[in-house]
């Protein structure tokens, strides 16, 4: 199912920054308040997020976003791994209306950030926490 919501182009711009240039650590994204384009939410540098939590403590309880997180962790006898993350963030205790319209709406954002290594969906924090994150990219690489 498809809403029809366009993507803007700077989402795209951000995401290569992010990718090419390292220039991100995460990127937000959120659907405009007329619910006709995915639009840039908040682009955070690496010098400004520290620590993972950095990245998780942005996002609310109760307002659906989608994220990309450039994920670090180091695996046994192959060292330091950047892998690329999409985030559908659509918390339960969200507006119904919104979680529709985010979940139907993911696919315009996904399909165009091409050099995505996992997606991970999440409706609470324990599924993105640092550890299940690690964990499904330590499986999937």
């Amino acid at each position: 199912m498809s809403t029809g919501v366009a993507v803007h182009d700077n989402c795209l711009d951000a995401f290569q920054d992010l990718k090419i240039r390292k220039k991100y650590k995460y990127i937000l994204y959120k659907i405009s308040d007329d619910a006709k384009e995915i639009i840039l939410d908040k682009a955070v540098e690496a010098k400004d997020c520290k620590e993972y939590d950095d990245f998780i403590s942005t996002l609310s309880s109760t307002d659906c976003r989608y994220a990309v997180y450039d994920f670090e962790f180091e695996k046994p006898g192959a060292g330091i791994r950047n892998k690329i993350c999409f985030y559908s963030w659509i918390p339960d205790t969200a507006r119904i209306k919104s979680k529709m319209i985010y979940a139907a709406s993911k696919d315009a954002l996904r399909k165009s950030l091409t050099g995505i290594a996992a997606e991970i969906q999440g409706t609470d924090f324990d599924e993105v926490e640092y550890g299940t994150v690690l964990e499904k990219l330590s499986r999937a690489h």
